[in-house]
């Protein structure tokens, strides 16, 4: 087992796991290119192109303007990791816009006519769901620090009211 490990870098259910992946994902491959082989195509060409000449540089360009921004400002607990919890909310929040952009940015024509459904709504709600998600990353965030300042005054015993331990 251990020169399994050594050779592939992980255990043999790992290597299980990626099989089942790649198996599944040629599949679905074959059965998209036996239906509209053209569209297909053009559409992963886009993706790649889209993704990797113009996404990708503009959430690098955040990321780093983050990490320079925020890096200078000092803190008292430094063993409390803070980007990740800009990170998750920023890219949850963009995963629901990339999905429901037409109908954020009300560029769905056929979609009222189609369902009845009204979509003015939908940009309230994408930025009401970001907001949800930037407030449980802070919370989150908030709750970390605590647990580190208390971990690092050494009362982690003590009850939260602070007036030290009962009887």
């Amino acid at each position: 087992m251990t020169r399994f490990v050594r050779w592939y870098g992980s255990g043999p259910l790992h290597l299980l796991v990626l099989i089942a992946s790649l198996a599944l994902t040629a599949y679905a491959m074959v059965r998209l290119f036996a239906v509209r082989p053209l569209e297909v195509a053009i559409w992963f060409v886009g993706a790649a192109i889209l993704h990797d000449l113009i996404l990708l540089p503009l959430y690098s360009l955040a990321d780093l303007s983050a990490l320079s921004v925020l890096r200078h400002r000092t803190t008292d607990v430094r063993a409390v990791p803070w980007i990740n919890h800009l990170r998750v909310p920023a890219f949850l929040s963009g995963l629901l816009l990339l999905v429901w952009f037409p109908l954020v940015f009300r560029l769905a024509v056929p979609y009222p006519g189609d369902t009845g459904l009204s979509d003015s709504v939908y940009l309230g709600r994408w930025l009401a769901i970001t907001g949800v998600l930037f407030a449980a990353s802070a919370v989150a965030f908030a709750i970390r620090v605590r647990r580190a300042r208390r971990a690092g005054r050494g009362d982690e015993g003590l009850p939260a009211t602070g007036h030290g331990p009962t009887p």
